[in-house]
């Protein structure tokens, strides 16, 4: 049986991860990547899967969402992941990466790989209906693609702001101010943190509220339309003086140990910091430093005036500023199957957060999915679906028509979402601790993907093509 090629538009983390799965299927793959011929509002370089808002992927722990998606990911040979776990930096209790050498990874694989044959140039529309395609464009997809997109699907794109956070010089911070430590001494002392005292807080609130906005230019009014888990710092502070001191800037279980002992009560209540700016490395020898939750939107030169008011970023030079972008997705759950084909169309394929999920384990696992089914399309067979019971068949299946409430809503509410153990089906028997619950539904999963790819093998038999990457 000849196989079709399969085209991927888009080689961020979806569609580098449905062109793997894909080629590892024995299926030949186009793929499509516009970088660097054209750069979008938030990427600088052409390397694949290029992180442009944080280098973290979330908890590790399987007892976390993010942290059971990940281990979901690693059963099936995810490319994302795996490179993930090679190029990781120290981030307490989170998988983070050294950013540089993850996108140049991603990108040497793919490009090596003999059924994998890459294409650098802007796709104007939609292939057509003889294609197998997949759409993996992700939150800044071109305006004429998605144009088109739109008069294919018959709804408007919806959109929210997003934020990326300044990165900075590593040895250009004061080490005699600032202070290693993870919260509550969990894991090895991966955060260097600034503390601030209440006056220089106070005084850092207000600065921030008045601080100069970037021009937004044909965006400025929708401009209050952000994504909840990625706010510009600003707009945090805006909404109470404390706003920030109960997320981002939180001090609570941070302790520099010069202060004492952190579980003598009376000398850590007298001791703590008011608030505490953390500061999470870029690369594993820490040259790069993110500061933690302090997307923006602010001027540039605002940026480097307000935040060197900072305690230990008095000197701190910029590699990069923060900047804000427009994010588009889709109303996936009136558009897209469980299997993530478009209900119009069982050809094409939607993966990653232009459906709609949240983070970067959530975008590997739609290409996941999508790469798996275009790969059994291409073959003359079914498609499958997750079982409902792992977090990517919870996440596949609120982001499509599974999800009765959306789509069948007249009136757009759909958002975007991560993975959450709020979204997978409740337990036969209820179970009260948080921990036990979670770790039962860790469990669950297992069990349920252990069957599921069982059918998956059978599906290709011997078609199984896997390269070995590291």
């Amino acid at each position: 049986m000849i196989e079709k090629e399969v085209r991927v538009i888009g080689a961020g983390l979806a569609g580098s991860e449905a062109a793997w799965q894909l080629a590892n299927f024995g299926v030949p793959v186009k793929l499509v990547e516009m970088r660097p011929l054209k750069l979008t509002p938030a990427h600088n370089t052409g390397e694949f899967g290029e992180l442009v808002c944080s280098n973290s992927f979330g908890a590790l722990s399987t007892d976390r969402a993010a942290g059971l998606l990940q281990q979901e990911l690693r059963v099936f040979n995810s490319l994302i992941v795996q490179t993930a776990d090679k190029y990781s930096v120290p981030a307490g209790g989170a998988l983070a990466v050294d950013r540089s050498k993850f996108s140049i990874a991603l990108t040497e694989v793919l490009t090596n790989h003999p059924l994998i044959e890459i294409k650098r140039f802007e796709q104007l529309d939609l292939p057509s209906k003889e294609n197998i395609t997949i759409l993996a464009t992700g939150p800044l997809t071109a305006d004429e693609l998605s144009y088109k997109i739109q008069a294919f699907t018959g709804t408007d794109s919806c959109h929210f702001f997003d934020a990326a956070s300044p990165i900075i010089y590593g040895d250009t911070i004061d080490q005699e101010i600032i202070f290693k430590a993870s919260r509550y001494d969990k894991g090895d002392p991966a955060y260097l943190n600034c503390p601030m005292d209440k006056s220089k807080y106070i005084r850092f609130r207000n600065e921030l509220i008045e601080g100069e906005q970037a021009n937004l230019k044909d965006f400025e009014k929708e401009s209050a339309n952000f994504f909840e888990a990625c706010l510009p710092i600003e707009e945090i502070a805006r909404r109470g003086v404390d706003t920030m001191r109960y997320g981002p800037l939180k001090s609570i279980g941070l302790w520099n140990p010069k202060w004492g002992d952190l579980f003598d009560r009376e000398n850590r209540l007298k001791k703590r910091p008011h608030a505490v700016v953390q500061l999470r490395k870029e690369d594993l020898e820490g040259k790069l430093l993110n500061m933690v939750g302090f997307q923006t939107n602010l001027k540039w030169s605002e940026q480097k005036r307000i935040f060197r008011m900072i305690p230990g970023l008095e000197k701190a030079e910029f590699v990069r500023f923060g900047v804000m972008h427009r994010n588009t997705f889709l109303e996936s759950p009136k558009l897209l199957l469980p299997t993530l084909q478009f209900m119009k169309r069982e050809n094409l394929f939607a993966a990653g957060q232009i459906t709609g999920t949240e983070g970067y384990a959530a975008a590997a696992a739609g290409g996941l999915l999508a790469g798996i089914n275009a790969s059994l399309i291409a073959k003359g067979k079914e498609p499958l679906t997750f079982p409902s019971e792992s977090m990517i068949g919870s996440l596949m299946n609120f982001i499509s028509n599974k999800n009765q409430i959306l789509s069948n809503q007249k009136k757009n509410k759909f958002q975007p979402i991560p993975a959450s153990f709020g979204l997978v089906p409740e337990l036969t028997k209820k179970i009260k601790d948080k921990r036990s619950r979670y770790k039962a539904y860790q469990e669950r999963s297992t069990e349920a993907l252990n069957g599921f790819k069982k059918i998956l093998d059978s599906c290709f038999e011997n078609d199984h093509t896997t390269v070995e990457i590291y």
